[in-house]
Parts: structure tokens; C-alpha cells; sequence
């Protein structure tokens, strides 16, 4: 247990300091929140014609109001923390990389959800918003990183012990 909690807080003082590098944030970081909002945006035209954005904004046309996708809020960080727990759980390279390509899509999936939500709860009412962006949100998704991560975990177990049953 010690050699994976050592290995799990290097992994993710790595990751994260990667992660803050200028050159990361330019290629990566940035375009993937510009994307982010993109897609999410995409997906409420669907039933709100009225959405709109434009780099990492989503934005009403009508009423001006809008949410932008800051730092922390486009799930790259969430993803670091599952990448860092599975890198560090003793396990073969094959099931790390299909559980974190499964771990990503989860996790980015409710942070879709998550940013849905926000523009609407913001649009309707700032001080559930706050709520829901500072405490609602911020929890759910570490659990759906903890969720993942525990899923994998039982995922690896029984692919060890079919090898072992070989």
C-alpha cells in the first residue's frame, strides 16, 4: 500500500506539473476547453437554439448571460487524478491504457454533464449556481473519478485472477 500511495503522489505531482507547463497549456489545455465548450454547446442547440460559443464561452444570444470554462472546471484535472491511480496500481501496461481511454470518456462525459447544468442553473438562479459549481459538482466529479478508478480496480482483479486460473 505505501509503494502505491508513494507512486501515485509522484505520478501526480508529474502529471500536474506538466499539466501547468506554458507549452502544455497552449497545445493542449487551452484547445481542449476551447472544445469543450464547443461540444457542450453543440449539444444544447439541440433543444436551445439560443446557445452559442466562442472559445471556452457558452453563451445565450438573447440574454447575454454566459459561463466560461476556466481552469478546474474542464475536467483535465479529474483526469489527471484517475491517470495518476491507475499508473501507480500495480498492474499490466494493456489494462492501464484501456482504463484510462474508459476512465477519460467517463470522466469527461459527466463533465459535460456538469457544465450543461451550470450554464442553466446560472441562467436561473446565481446563488444555486454557486452551490452547485463550488460544491454539488466539484464532488460528483471526484466520485465519478473514485467510481471509475474502483471500477477498473475490480476489472483488473478479475483479469488476474483469470490469468491465474490459466
Amino acid at each position: 500500500m505505501w509503494r502505491f500511495i508513494a507512486l501515485f503522489l509522484i505520478v501526480l505531482a508529474v502529471l500536474f506539473g506538466i499539466e501547468k507547463l506554458n507549452p502544455v497549456q497552449v497545445a493542449l489545455v487551452h484547445p481542449w476547453t476551447n472544445f469543450l465548450a464547443w461540444f457542450s454547446a453543440g449539444i444544447m442547440t439541440v433543444f436551445d437554439a439560443d446557445v452559442i460559443s466562442h472559445g471556452r464561452i457558452i453563451q445565450s444570444q438573447a440574454a447575454g448571460f454566459g459561463v466560461s470554462i476556466e481552469a478546474g472546471c474542464n475536467g483535465v484535472e479529474a483526469v489527471i487524478i484517475l491517470v495518476a491511480g491507475m499508473l501507480a496500481f500495480p498492474s499490466p501496461l494493456k489494462l492501464k491504457l484501456a482504463g484510462i481511454a474508459a476512465g477519460c470518456i467517463a470522466v469527461q462525459g459527466a463533465n459535460i454533464l456538469r457544465v450543461i447544468s451550470l450554464y442553466y442553473l446560472g441562467k436561473w438562479d446565481k446563488e444555486v449556481f454557486d452551490f452547485a459549481h463550488l460544491y454539488l459538482w466539484q464532488a460528483l466529479i471526484m466520485l465519478d473519478v473514485l467510481v471509475v478508478w474502483l471500477l477498473w480496480i475490480r476489472a483488473v482483479a478479475r483479469n488476474q485472477g483469470a490469468n491465474l486460473a490459466v
